[in-house]
């Protein structure tokens, strides 16, 4: 049962919310305990307010997910939980989330309120318009950087938001390959995957895999970047980049994986070393290098 509720929950998503510790941590205030504290709530905020969403997508998708190969064992799809309860879980969730959000930032509870209600929309309309679907996960994780501004008082750089944002994009597009994969083994899908094919998607996800390498290139050659880390040495971080960025389009397109990005980063190992291997590099030189 308990395990019903995790899945309901879908605790493994919380990984996303991190995005709000970016502004503390290239800022260098990681380890500032008054303004990590502040960033944590945010990060509680938004976990909450992310699981009451996923409660609701699954009630709007309650049909279609009794007909998706791996959705019919959602919670709600499954009949494990009442929509009741879940409705009940949801309500709690959200008015912890908007509570703390307000009692710790009116800004903060300005940008959760228009999550949720973004997410609301998508939920019911917006993800089944193609492109704008993709762009409004991409958005959310953007309003978790912005999030991460507003709690801690530290203005994100351009980088962190072009870099989010592209990466996001990159994602979102990955996971509509699944559906396209499975849409094309005769599975049912959402509604607006007729918009999209494999070629596209690849296309598209080529084109972003390009974009976001090259723009990093710049991030990490920068001149007032390398003047930050006190190093020329960032460049180093490209490997770590590009060969995650190729590791996922190999599971996506060579072993065509039905996983979620998410549940992709927590099980397969190269990415996790690529992703480390980035994370202790960039703590070094950022925190260790003087």
């Amino acid at each position: 049962m308990i395990k019903s509720y995790l899945k309901l929950l879908r605790v493994e998503q919380y990984i996303k919310n991190l995005f709000v510790f970016a502004p503390l941590f290239f800022s260098k205030e990681l380890f500032d305990e008054s303004i990590f504290s502040n960033v944590f709530l945010a990060f509680i905020c938004f976990s909450f307010a992310a699981s009451g969403i996923y409660i609701i997508n699954d009630y709007f998708d309650l049909n279609e997910d009794q007909k998706h190969p791996e959705k019919c064992k959602r919670p709600l799809a499954s009949g494990a939980i009442k929509v009741k309860i879940a409705f009940l879980i949801m309500l709690i969730l959200m008015i912890i989330s908007l509570g703390l959000a307000n009692l710790i930032s009116t800004n903060l509870f300005l940008i959760l309120i228009l999550y949720i209600l973004l997410n609301i929309l998508y939920s019911k309309w917006l993800k089944h318009i193609v492109i704008l679907d993709v762009n409004i996960i991409a958005i959310g994780f953007i309003l978790r950087v912005f999030a991460g501004t507003v709690v801690s008082g530290i203005t994100a750089s351009i980088w962190i938001l072009l870099m989010t944002y592209l990466l996001a994009l990159f994602l979102a597009i990955a996971k509509r390959r699944t559906d396209v994969v499975l849409a094309q083994n005769g599975q049912q899908v959402r509604k607006n995957i007729d918009g999209y094919n494999l070629a596209f998607i690849d296309t598209v996800m080529a084109i972003l895999t390009s974009i976001i390498v090259v723009c990093y290139i710049f991030y990490c050659i920068s001149p007032e970047i390398q003047f930050q880390y006190h190093s020329k040495l960032l460049y180093i971080s490209i490997i770590f980049v590009l060969n995650g960025l190729v590791r996922y389009l190999k599971l996506a397109i060579v072993d065509n994986s039905s996983y979620s990005p998410t549940k992709l980063v927590l099980k397969d190992n190269f990415l996790q070393f690529t992703i480390l291997g980035w994370l202790l590099l960039m703590s070094y030189l950022l925190y260790f290098n003087h």
